[in-house]
């Protein structure tokens, strides 16, 4: 089980990141945090089809949630 901590500054990783992916018309949703520390998100909106969002999950979201959560190994999109 997740402490609510790990949740609580992991969203908060996840929301200094929104508003950059906003203003191209985009977010992400939380899926899950597994147990080995693993974040797993979906891109919403127009980071679904953007070109270069595998760069914006490891150089801005990845970097964001781990600034917040440092335990954090990774962060991962599914469909």
């Amino acid at each position: 089980m997740i402490q609510d901590n790990l949740l609580t500054r992991v969203n908060q990783g996840l929301d200094e990141i929104r508003p950059y992916l906003a203003t191209d018309g985009g977010d992400l949703t939380l899926i899950k945090i597994t147990s080995d520390y693993k974040v797993f998100i979906r891109f919403e909106g127009s980071c679904k089809t953007c070109d270069v969002n595998q760069m914006t999950l490891k150089l801005g979201i990845e970097e964001s949630v781990k600034k917040h959560a440092p335990e954090i190994i990774s962060v991962e999109t599914v469909d």
